[in-house]
């Protein structure tokens, strides 16, 4: 067989159904294989590589599985570096397949030719170039066991002569991994047990490793009286109006969350590598639970570590603890937590005549997302209005979280279709976001996926303004051009809506539920600060600072204002 067949039988064995990517001259051999494969692996052609690898990323992240996709070498391996630190950051088992030169030129600096082991060397744990067809097989296997026992990034560089040799068919089995099972030292349970029993104000910070555990993480709360606040991965956990649920923490967090973290006497880190010291309490006992002991006390100081799953761990504390009869922390929080969501009630309250706002449109978006769907999020302003004002319930939520790159939105939305045809899928975008990526909206019509992309429009590159005027500046370069996405929807073969009333919104909203057809909903919002839950001193300054500099430019220095009036402004 030939050395790129080789390569379609490896990934049937590990159940690839989709392969993102862009032909070119260095994978040609490969392509060929895949389109005699197409009825068992579907290769997805993408408009720009850095869409395929953060599609492949998505789809990683939303099934547990590898991801794969390939490109050329050179400058199409260069574009997929986006898609794949966005793996590396948020722990998704990612196989990479880049061409390269012919093997017997590498090294001449020949056309196209790129150093990629280097370039990869910082973004993969496992980053191998294929000097002959004998090694695409061994190699191959070996980068999706790296991938998905590390979950992390495999990469292979294959030199496109390889592809065309040909080479002994192979025994595969290269999916078969042990099955084991981490779970703690004994006494670091116990000593855990004694923490959980003595502390009066715990609190529960849950991340993505703590999704598999909800049931489990659920009963462990309500046994502990302990309120749960959850990372940006971690949303979805719990649904958003559990009764002991009080939202994100951080920059995009509420308030509940910040002050429960302000007063608590235990915290317990589940699944998540939270990174943002200044949200976290400055020095109580800590236990912390992850799957990967190098996560272990990396971010805050814990008393006690316990590697193992978190639904187990969390199973077996639900058996021995005893249920926490003084409540009084837990019910000032949930108390807390009814206040804040009255407060949001009343930012998204439909004012007759005014604009539409972000909050808005993501509050209309409850009555038209399913409660199996999947939401891709982009990153932006959309995403401190979709943690804060997204009420899920049992959807799927994705997002480029640690990495945080513009431009996710779009492709999560077209692997969550691909991976899930049956189920809803929603892309969330801001118009920023959505615009570095708008060209493979054509890949969407291409491969016929009825998803829907709400774009929040307010021509602005609203966080980054934001940011701006929070370190005291005024805004520079943050206006965007006006675009229709509506009609740019129309003109791809797909089918777009704009709205800038309530009523236009849900009439949107309504119709795109109908669609067999990708659809785009331009909704033209007016810009509005995602303030943070808590507005700590130094924000107020600074922002002050910026109001300060945009009065004495628009009024000169001769009537220049008074600090009360810019504070009155602020507040």
């Amino acid at each position: 067989m030939k050395a790129s067949e080789a390569v379609i039988d490896i990934f049937k064995e590990w159940n690839i159904k989709h392969v993102y990517g862009y032909p070119g001259d260095s994978i040609n051999h490969l392509i060929e294989a895949l389109r005699k494969a197409k009825d068992e692996v579907k290769f997805i052609q993408v408009r720009q590589e850095e869409v395929g690898s953060l599609a492949a990323s998505a789809e990683a992240k939303l099934t547990n599985q590898v991801g794969v996709c390939l490109s050329i070498g050179g400058p199409g391996a260069i574009h997929l570096l986006n898609g794949m630190y966005d793996a590396k950051e948020d722990g998704a088992p990612l196989v990479v397949i880049t061409g390269q030169v012919s093997h017997d030129l590498v090294g001449t600096e020949n056309f196209q030719e790129v150093n990629l082991e280097r370039m990869f060397d910082d973004v993969a744990i496992f980053n191998k170039r294929v000097t002959s067809p004998e090694l695409v097989q061994p190699l191959l296997k070996q980068a999706f066991k790296e991938a998905y026992t590390q979950k992390g990034v495999a990469v292979l560089s294959i030199p496109d002569d390889v592809f065309s040799q040909t080479v002994k068919k192979d025994k595969l089995r290269s999916n078969v991994h042990s099955n084991y099972r981490l779970f703690p030292d004994k006494e670091d349970v116990k000593q855990a047990a004694m923490l959980l029993q003595q502390a009066k104000k715990p609190v529960i910070l849950a991340g993505k490793g703590a999704l598999s555990a909800r049931k489990e993480l659920a009963e462990f709360a309500e046994k502990i009286a302990a309120p749960v606040v959850v990372s940006l991965r971690g949303k979805g956990v719990l649904p958003d109006e559990h009764p002991y649920n009080l939202g994100n923490l951080g920059q995009i967090g509420t308030k509940p969350a910040y002050e429960a973290m302000a007063e608590t006497d235990l915290l317990i880190l589940i699944g998540t590598a939270f990174p943002y010291r200044e949200f976290l309490p400055d020095d109580v006992s800590a236990i912390q639970i992850d799957i990967d002991p190098s996560k272990i006390g990396k971010w805050y100081p814990t008393d006690v570590g316990l590697v193992g799953s978190s639904k187990e761990i969390l199973a077996r504390f639900n058996e021995q603890l005893f249920y926490t009869e003084n409540r009084s922390f837990l019910e000032a929080c949930q108390e807390n937590m009814a206040n804040w969501w009255k407060h949001l009630d009343g930012i998204v309250a439909d004012k007759e005549g005014k604009t539409l706002q972000g909050p808005q449109v993501i509050h209309q978006l409850h009555d038209f997302v399913e409660d199996d769907a999947i939401l891709s999020v982009d990153v932006g302003n959309v995403t401190s209005w979709s943690a804060r004002f997204l009420r899920m319930t049992n959807q799927q939520f994705v997002i480029s979280s640690w990495l945080a790159t513009m431009g996710c939105g779009l492709p999560g939305a077209i692997s969550a279709k691909l991976s899930e045809p049956e189920k809803q899928v929603w892309a969330i975008c801001g118009d920023g976001g959505f615009s570095m990526v708008m060209q493979d909206f054509l890949t969407a019509v291409k491969y016929q996926l009825p998803i829907t992309v709400l774009v929040l429009n307010n021509e602005k590159i609203g966080m980054i303004k934001y940011e701006q005027e929070l370190i005291g500046n005024i805004p520079y370069q943050t206006d965007i051009e006006p675009m229709n996405y509506a009609a740019f929807a129309d003109i791809c073969g797909g089918k777009g809506y704009r709205a800038s009333t309530q009523d236009e919104l849900r009439s949107a909203l309504a119709a795109s539920k109908e669609n067999q057809v990708p659809t785009i909903i331009d909704v033209e919002i007016e810009d509005r600060a995602p303030l943070p839950g808590k507005i700590d001193w130094n924000q107020a300054k600074g922002y002050s600072k910026h109001l300060w500099k945009k009065l004495v430019e628009r009024e000169g220095d001769l009537d220049m204002p008074s600090l009360k009036t810019v504070l009155k402004r602020l507040f």
